[in-house]
């Protein structure tokens, strides 16, 4: 739980509201990428130091930004890329809150900072991990074109939207997930039916023709499925 000690009575409790308007507007989607899109705009809707916001996600040495609320996020996520440095990678990698309130003086990240606030004109980042126990899953990175544009009110508010946003892009990715078994599940059951019209196998047959083709050609099965189903060919045996 933390205070919010510079706003009166009636204000804590609008930010409370809008907290709760944020959660369920997060829950109201199934698709991953529709969540992400929708949790930078609501940053910059919500929180009001922030200007511009973005999700980074690392991909070995590559950091990736699948949402953005402009092109400045994705700019920066360049920058922190190509010299392996910055906050979003320190919040991701260290388990931790990041900020800068002079970026062009920041000499944590030597290569990172000053280019990245003369291509930018950033002068303040906020990174906060967006995790779920102890699980990763990117940071949520709020921006904004002010000198220490961020005080402690803004740190709290900001890492109370990420426990939110990170909630919902893991019932987004479970959700995504489910599809995917659904799919897959009905395209074996499809090349199944298909094995056994063709071929007079049994249904268990047919499975261990589908299982043994994906050994041998080192594909997944849900891909041997799909080939089967959609085939006109000979399927394989």
């Amino acid at each position: 739980m933390f205070v919010v000690p510079t706003e009166s009575e009636d204000e804590i409790v609008q930010i409370a509201q809008s907290f709760g308007e944020v959660a369920r507007t997060l829950a109201g989607d199934d698709d991953l990428q529709t969540t992400l899109d929708k949790i930078v705009q609501l940053a910059v809707e919500n929180l009001d130091a922030c200007e511009f916001a973005g999700i980074s996600l690392v991909e070995g040495r590559k950091i990736t930004s699948p949402a953005s609320s402009n092109d400045v996020p994705k700019i920066v996520d360049r920058i922190q890329s190509e010299t392996d440095e910055g906050p979003c990678i320190d919040a991701i990698k260290e388990h931790e809150v990041f900020q800068t309130g002079d970026l062009g003086a920041e000499n944590r990240w030597p290569q990172f900072s000053s280019r990245a606030n003369q291509e930018t004109g950033i002068a303040s980042i906020l990174a906060i991990r967006l995790f779920i126990k102890q699980d990763t899953m990117g940071a949520l990175n709020l921006y904004s074109t002010r000198r220490d544009a961020f005080d402690d009110t803004d740190v709290a508010l900001g890492t109370v939207f990420a426990a939110h946003a990170a909630v919902a892009m893991l019932s987004a990715e479970r959700n995504k997930n489910l599809e995917r078994k659904a799919e897959s599940r009905d395209l074996i059951g499809r090349a199944k039916g298909v094995l056994m019209a063709r071929q007079h196998l049994t249904d268990e047959q047919a499975f261990d023709v589908l299982r043994r083709a994906s050994q041998r050609l080192n594909i997944k099965l849900a891909e041997i499925a799909t080939r089967v189903a959609t085939s006109t060919e000979s399927a394989p045996t």
